[in-house]
């Protein structure tokens, strides 16, 4: 109505040419509003139904996800013997799985070997990666751009194509202890610097007047790494520690190469015990030991990914932000 208005007003006090000109830039302005807002209507309705497809996509593969997992977890509880049940919910619920657990089998000594060789595997890995990535971040050498493209395009074959050679490695190396948690120590950790590129990436965002001015203060490049650059790389620590842990705890593959044949049980890891269990000649007697088993193993990781998960982002966005 107001623009209506300033139109017959243009048309009373103004010239002729002038007021047309003035009534035909009103009236396309008014043309160009209008498409604006469908426009707008548009692309909100898009956005509302594409959110709407996102969240209802990943419920449901949340759901596909959760299924096994809960099953897992019920059947941890079932008293009937066997592998297979007729019903996805125990019939008799029980704590006996668990109390059977600890008191008739090796569990507790099988998760004290994966936890050591976690551990032990996952501090060396975590200094290789995080002195690699910044000695290649901050300093500058000769063979520092071929050294960079041979250790990424090594880092992505799957390490268990090396299994054989590293396996006849080890029996050079250590030819009276190659089947032992030493030799999956170093396995896990021999070839942890290929994984350098997110830790190379977030020291490069960090700001290199930083080194510089420790360095006019006299302190050496071990001291600068030390006391001024790792305090402030938090994320990347905590993220670097949890890719360094994870892999150790949950490997089966080289275990069961280079631990294959030994005739103390004890000294298998969880996955490679578990794994027995699963055998066609004691599946029957020992599932539900096993979904037991496999709660309390996924409990400690679960539980600390969830009370990290914020430094596992920050690391993992920080590295990706350069490099």
């Amino acid at each position: 109505m107001s623009e209506n208005t300033n139109i017959k007003s243009i048309a009373v006090n103004e010239s002729d040419s002038a007021r047309w000109e003035k009534i035909d830039r009103l009236e396309a302005e008014l043309e160009r509003k209008k498409p604006r807002k469908k426009r707008r209507i548009g692309m909100k309705f898009r956005r509302i139904f594409g959110d709407t497809v996102g969240q209802v996509v990943l419920t449901i593969l949340s759901i596909i996800w959760i299924i096994p997992l809960f099953y897992l977890l019920v059947q941890s509880f079932r008293k009937e013997p066997g592998a297979w049940s007729p019903t996805f919910f125990p019939q008799e619920w029980t704590l006996d799985n668990y109390k059977r657990l600890f008191t008739e089998t090796k569990f507790l000594q099988w998760y004290g070997n994966t936890l050591l060789i976690a551990v032990c595997s996952c501090i060396i890995t975590a200094l290789f990666v995080l002195a690699v990535a910044y000695a290649f971040s901050r300093m500058k050498f000769k063979a520092r751009k071929p050294m960079m493209n041979v250790m990424l395009i090594l880092g992505m074959f799957p390490g268990f194509m090396s299994m054989s050679a590293v396996y006849f490695l080890l029996k050079i190396l250590l030819p009276n202890n190659y089947q032992s948690h030493l030799s999956l120590i170093i396995v896990y950790s021999a070839g942890a610097a290929l994984s350098y590129y997110i830790a190379k990436g977030f020291f490069d965002t960090v700001p290199r007047s930083l080194d510089e001015a420790a360095r006019i203060d006299g302190a050496s490049r071990f001291r600068t790494f030390y006391k001024i650059i790792l305090p402030l790389s938090k994320s990347i620590i905590i993220y670097t520690i949890l890719v360094s842990f994870i892999s150790p705890w949950c490997d089966y593959i080289f275990v069961s190469y280079i631990m294959a044949g030994v005739p103390d049980t004890g000294m298998y890891t969880v996955s490679l015990g578990m794994y027995k269990w699963l055998e066609r000649e004691m599946i029957q007697q020992y599932f539900t030991t096993f979904c037991a088993a496999a709660v309390i193993v996924a409990t400690p990781i679960t539980g600390l990914f969830m009370w990290l998960q914020k430094y596992y982002v920050e690391g993992v966005t920080g590295g990706a932000v350069k490099g």
